[in-house]
């Protein structure tokens, strides 16, 4: 019996491939975006810290960019595992190189904008980290993107990810409900920063990191090219000025803008970019609304058990989550790409199932694709290179469960991937 294979669902637009040409900007929804963007903004100026509406517009800038570039973290583990192409891998080890040269002066000053202490995602390496990347890297490929994707999936209306935001936000709840077990009963090392915990310090440790983000895009060079893998395919762009507001832009252009902002968001809050804390958090407000008693579980005790009573408003990672939203839907409604899409049985026990992974996974990982792969390596911490190396080899099981969904792998003989 033959599976039907649909389309790889995080690089589908509404507009075919073989066209350059973009649809007309969507300008009642632009006009209602940036509506809400206001209400949202003059709210967090009025009731916030100064800190939280800065924090939106950095988010709105983040989905921004994630949409215009179709940066994602899913697709370029998935093409350099099934056909070698390593194009975003590349991309990827751009974005590190300058977060690590804007994180390491920030690090070592130790102060954000507004006097607080910084500090970056440094966290053990241990069982828990193993299993949580491994099961992220699966639920990454199921769900159809990862955790920066499926935000800015849900801001361009692919349906789907509605379905896999809502079961990532139950897996983190329940990752949350479960991490104690997982952290304090089963074995780690203490976290390992290659700065602090090696004597390099932050020159060292800075030279160290380009020279194996160098290694790394040298190895996908060589790889691609045993491999003879095919290119990835385009995006429909616009010529000129207007290419900036309605894009598409090269994904060099993402990868310095991601790290610019990164580094402004540590700036700003004291930490870098995270997403799924929030997750977590939102699942266990509507969890106490009926009537589970989430204040009892160790992942609330400490500092989080403020977190729990306060405003999801007061969390600053909930305000970037929902800038990247909105900034996603403004630059989908800017290249006349919004559009909500059609849902099939298939995709929707994927969404599920990947949701659930990667939100248990997050929990277990100390972060996803942007908290501990990208803010864990920009910190200079070990457990962001093992959450990679694990998170690629889940994308590997995964190859071979995407099409028992009706997903697409690319292959060899594919123009394009």
């Amino acid at each position: 019996m033959s599976t039907k294979i649909q389309p790889i669902r995080e690089v589908k637009d509404p507009i075919p491939k073989n066209t350059t040409k973009l649809n007309k900007p969507q300008i009642s929804l632009i006009i209602g975006g940036i509506l809400v963007g206001a209400i949202l903004l003059i709210y967090l100026f009025a009731k916030q810290p100064i800190t939280q509406p800065l924090l939106l517009i950095i988010g709105l800038l983040l989905g921004y960019t994630l949409f215009h570039a179709r940066f994602g973290f899913t697709s370029a583990f998935r093409r350099f595992m099934s056909v070698g192409n390593g194009q975003a891998l590349r991309s990827h080890m751009l974005m590190l190189a300058i977060a690590v040269t804007l994180f390491a002066p920030i690090l070592a000053f130790g102060h954000s904008f507004f006097g607080g202490e910084v500090a970056g995602y440094v966290s053990p390496v241990g069982i828990s980290l193993l299993v949580g990347a491994f099961m992220f890297g699966i639920g990454m490929q199921l769900g159809g993107g990862c955790a920066s994707g499926t935000l800015y999936a849900v801001g361009g209306g692919r349906s789907v990810m509605f379905v896999t935001l809502l079961f990532f936000i139950i897996g983190s709840t329940i990752g949350a409900k479960h991490l104690l077990f997982w952290t304090e009963e089963l074995p780690a090392f203490e976290p390992i920063s290659l700065a602090t915990s090696t004597g390099l310090g932050y020159g060292g440790a800075w030279i160290v990191s380009i020279a194996l983000f160098g290694l790394i895009a040298w190895i996908t060079f060589k790889v691609e090219r045993k491999r003879k893998a095919p290119k990835m395919a385009p995006v429909p762009s616009t010529n000129g000025w207007k290419r900036i507001l309605r894009g598409s832009w090269p994904l060099f252009v993402a990868a310095s803008i991601l790290a610019i902002l990164n580094a402004l968001t540590l700036l700003t809050r004291g930490a870098p970019w995270g997403i799924t804390s929030a997750f977590a958090l939102w699942g266990s407000k509507v969890a106490q609304f009926f009537g589970v008693d989430v204040a009892s579980w160790g992942y609330w005790q400490g500092a989080n058990a403020q977190v729990l009573k306060s405003s999801i408003f007061t969390d600053s990672t909930t305000v970037l989550n929902l800038g990247v939203i909105l900034g996603a839907f403004l630059a989908s409604a800017a290249g006349g790409l919004f559009k909500f899409t059609k849902l099939n049985f298939k995709n929707v026990v994927a969404s599920m199932l990947g949701g659930l992974l990667m939100g248990y996974g997050a929990r277990l990982a100390f972060g996803c694709n942007i908290g501990a792969y990208f803010g864990g390596i920009a910190s200079f911490s070990l457990h962001g290179y093992v959450w990679g190396i694990l998170a690629l080899a889940g994308t590997f099981l995964a190859l071979y469960l995407r099409p028992l969904f009706g997903l697409s792998v690319p292959k060899s003989k594919d123009s394009f991937c």
